[in-house]
């Protein structure tokens, strides 16, 4: 029998949820069919079988949480669901599972005991065997495996076990008064709700605290006139108009020059690796996008070669997969350098968090009416202000300029994005 595992299905996933079967015992799978539906940190994804077979075991249920690489199901020629049936001896002297534990048990099988051996917590050094849905419980929980004796078969620890020892932990005797918190913390009451974060917030709070803490970000602004630029973007959306093509935005024209200066800046267009730095050849985009419950960064493939009417076409298109929680995992990875615009809500500046592991992103802002001095003389200009935060391992603050330099230019003189 074929494990299905539960996959890696983007570069942050640690676990997943089961949010539907589509398949159940008994279906034949072929190759290519969805067989259930995995909620991600970043969205719903479809898992496809691997193999041709008949779904022999269910292991987990329906809204469990587990980590990658756990077995999720089983898949056969179909003789091994009957064959378990038949066989499986009930097990003696040991409690049944609780109704909502997953029979994940039979991934991973206990070793044989001596009949009469009461099951005891895990010896030290070795690791406890458990549930899938177990250890889930036990870390949401902040129950210790290595505490719980377990009363599944085989001495396995079970989702039981679990809450049985997290409810008795509170009449533990203390060892010592808790330490004070670093910081104040608000306590629950009737003035306060308590809104537990989604997975996508979980993983995104979790990275960008990485990312502040590993990479040293320095921050280069540039104040850039783009009265041209929109006067140009006018006359070519008339023209893709009358063509019957897509209409492109402020920001896709800034994801096209952004595009443009990378290949002409690659030092800033590269990973840090410890001891070396990673030198993207493609230049691959991510444009952040805000969805119900979060954000997400989809990505803009090899956006130097795309014109700007095909980057316009495409980012719609991902933004709204996005919103419906259909992006592919391909389509949310490999990114290179990313860019947050928060231009349509007013906001003129603002720093962004680097998406490791990239090493820059560029933060842009709404443009504004400025006075500017041209000739002697006073005229309203549309300024638009972008900040580079940059990871200083990888990019010198000479090369960030350099870049901003290259971009301004590109924005300022907006013909040079399309030639």
């Amino acid at each position: 029998m074929t494990e299905i595992q539960m996959p890696r299905l983007s570069d942050t996933m640690e676990e997943g949820v089961i949010s539907s079967w589509r398949k159940s015992v008994g279906d034949k799978v072929s190759r290519g069919e969805v067989v259930a539906e995995i909620e991600t940190d970043k969205a719903l994804m479809e898992l496809e079988a691997y193999d041709d077979g008949v779904l022999e075991k269910i292991l987990v249920d329906e809204g469990a949480t587990v980590p990658i690489g756990t077995p999720i199901a089983g898949l056969g020629d179909g003789s091994g669901a009957a064959a378990e049936a038949a066989s499986a001896p009930a097990p003696a002297a040991a409690p049944a599972p609780a109704a909502e534990e997953a029979p994940a048990s039979a991934a991973e099988p206990a070793a044989a005991a001596p009949a009469a051996a009461p099951a005891a917590p895990a010896e030290p050094g070795t690791k406890p065997k458990a549930s899938p849905l177990a250890k889930a419980v036990a870390k949401e929980k902040g129950v210790d495996l290595a505490t719980v004796q377990g009363t599944g078969p085989g001495g396995r620890i079970i989702r039981a076990d679990i809450e049985a020892a997290a409810a008795a932990a509170p009449s533990a005797p203390a060892a010592a008064p808790a330490a004070a918190p670093a910081a104040p913390v608000v306590a629950a009451s009737e003035d306060v709700e308590e809104i537990p974060l989604n997975k996508i917030q979980k993983v995104s709070a979790k990275r960008l605290t990485e990312s502040k803490q590993q990479a040293p970000h320095f921050y280069l602004t540039s104040a850039i006139d783009v009265t041209e630029l929109m006067s140009f973007r006018g006359n070519l959306n008339e023209r893709l108009q009358a063509a019957g093509g897509p209409k492109v935005s402020v920001n896709d024209l800034v994801v096209k020059a952004v595009a443009t200066a990378l290949r002409a800046n690659p030092s800033v267009n590269v990973s840090f690796g410890g001891d070396k730095l990673l030198q993207h050849k493609r230049i691959n985009l991510g444009v952040a996008v805000a969805i119900e419950g979060g954000l997400v960064v989809p990505v803009v493939k090899d956006a130097d070669r795309k014109s700007v009417s095909e980057i316009a076409k495409e980012s719609r298109e991902l933004a709204g997969r996005a919103r419906e929680g259909k992006l592919k995992l391909d389509e949310m990875s490999g990114g290179t350098f990313s860019i947050s615009n928060l231009g349509m809500f007013g906001i003129e500046q603002f720093s962004a968090v680097i998406n490791p592991p990239e090493a820059a992103i560029l933060a842009v802002g709404a443009a504004r009416d400025e006075v500017q001095v041209r000739d002697g003389e006073f005229v309203a200009r549309k300024i638009l202000r972008v900040t580079l935060s940059a990871d200083h391992r990888a990019v010198d603050g000479a090369v960030g300029a350099a870049f901003l330099q290259q971009l301004t230019a590109l924005l300022e003189d907006p013909i040079r994005i399309i030639a």
